[in-house]
């Protein structure tokens, strides 16, 4: 009897355990793994610089776990699966989905393709909790407002599925490697600008588990509180992890239930609440697609926005003279990756003290983050600009002072990423400008040498975003 053969498509599922459509593939027969890195994506929507670090990391470490086995291509998937599929002689194919408008498009044309040609494609839910497609208001219209979606909707619909095991055993067929290889995807750039991000990362599946472990064990009892302060690691720094798929929601979701059981726990629900949010950006990017480059709240496209490319390169170099924004900045570099808490200030800054579009913003935390999601990305650049869904007000603008006064009371945060300042006393860390002349000199501090002149003044600068959105309020 001969045993079916059938390909298996990882996408952003790039893990062995609790992969619904790589059990599928293997409870069928022998199976094929490949991976695309898909040039028909969107201009600007392949792996930035630091996802692309961290992509070639994955890779290596999924392909050790398939014993060699993965097959790795460049191209556009539209074309090439049918050629694969054509060339392995296999007659189905299953992959995880995926929700990126583009991504969706694509799938949908693949499967076509195949149908007519009487092929077979086997899709599966691997990277939510819960199908943006299954959650509805009463009145079966999409939900705005993430509070009724994740309480009414979500926690009120049917329990996310629990964790598969990885399978039985996985039988590769004998086929030979037709692909170009992880290296020849040219992924690792020349100049090793990454080797600060990889001091502070482990790629992989291995990774993704040691990562959750550490945070159930040391941080998840706390999370509630610690999770606002930049200067420690209160957070489970898991979000690059869920991105590339090496660790499922589903997966984390029920480790924290099985360690902390259904008791009412406010660190446990906060942080439960965040995987909601996360839910929530794929739930807007399905039903609205067109936020990743369109106000959700079309009012905003008559906002005055305005461009300065040197604030703008200063606010990316964190040198904007503001230091929870600079050292935030700084982060985003050193670590590919920043504190939420500070997302949203040097957010803020960006698109309400410098006036600058949060397509900006977006464009380098593409760039920049190891973490760097589609519907993440654009729902929190929606979110502090005040174009979003259940955004904060644009009336709402962080002012930078008070919240590294609030959130970074030593200014630890500030002293890491900024040490040009560290000498500075707490009272001025946060605003060197207020320093007298004579404790800026025992500091070693010259404003405009040492460490910048503020960009903007904070005050003026409120106003006038104030006064910019005054006019576009009646529209």
């Amino acid at each position: 009897m001969t045993v079916p053969v059938s390909l298996m498509w990882f996408k952003k599922d790039l893990r062995v355990k609790d992969n619904p459509a790589l059990n599928a593939a293997c409870d069928l027969g022998k199976i094929i793994p490949i991976y695309i890195y898909d040039t028909g994506a969107p201009d600007g929507r392949l792996p930035g610089g630091a996802g692309q670090w961290w992509l070639h990391q994955s890779l290596t470490r999924l392909n050790e776990r398939l014993n060699g086995h993965l097959q790795v291509f460049k191209g556009d998937a539209k074309t090439l699966i049918p050629e694969l599929m054509e060339a392995f002689k296999v007659n189905t194919i299953f992959w995880n989905r995926t929700y990126e408008p583009w991504a969706i498009r694509r799938d949908k044309a693949i499967k076509k393709t195949l149908e007519d040609k009487e092929l077979k494609a086997k899709s599966f839910n691997g990277s939510l909790l819960w199908e943006p497609m299954n959650i509805e208001t009463k009145s079966g219209t999409p939900y705005k407002v993430f509070t009724p979606y994740y309480k009414k909707g979500c926690l009120n619909a049917a329990e996310p599925r629990y964790p598969h095991a990885p399978p039985d055993r996985i039988t590769y067929s004998d086929v030979p490697n037709k692909g170009e290889g992880i290296d020849a995807l040219n992924l690792m750039p020349d100049i090793h600008w990454y080797d600060d991000i990889q001091k502070h990362w482990q790629p992989g599946e291995e990774g993704a588990a040691d990562r959750l472990s550490t945070f159930l064990n040391d941080d998840a009892t706390q999370y509630h509180e610690q999770r606002d302060l930049p200067a420690i690691d209160g957070t489970s720094g898991l979000s690059p992890h869920l991105h590339w798929g090496e660790i499922s929601p589903n997966q984390v979701w029920y480790a924290v239930k099985d360690k902390f059981g259904d008791s009412e726990n406010k660190d446990i629900d906060t942080y439960l609440s965040e995987l909601g949010w996360r839910e929530f950006s794929y739930y807007l990017l399905y039903h609205f697609p067109n936020i990743v480059d369109k106000n959700f709240n079309k009012k905003f496209d008559n906002f005055s926005w305005r461009y300065s490319k040197n604030e703008l390169k200063a606010w990316q170099q964190g040198k904007t003279g503001i230091p929870i924004v600079d050292a935030g900045m700084r982060q985003l570099w050193q670590r590919g990756w920043m504190h939420n808490r500070v997302r949203m200030i040097v957010g803020s800054f960006l698109v309400k003290n410098l006036l600058m579009h949060w397509h900006h913003g977006e464009q380098w935390f593409w760039d920049c983050l190891v973490d760097a999601d589609l519907a993440s990305n654009t729902a929190g650049w929606q979110w502090v600009a005040g174009s979003g869904a259940d955004a904060a007000p644009y009336f709402r603008i962080f002012n930078p002072v008070l919240q590294g006064e609030k959130f970074d009371k030593e200014g630890e945060y500030v002293s890491q990423y900024c040490p040009e300042l560290k000498n500075l006393p707490k009272k001025y860390i946060h605003k060197p400008w207020d320093a007298p002349d004579d404790v800026l000199q025992k500091a070693g501090v010259t404003l405009g040498d040492e460490y910048p002149e503020p960009l903007v003044d904070l005050k003026a600068s409120r106003q006038r975003a104030l006064d910019a959105f005054d006019e576009i309020k009646g529209s």
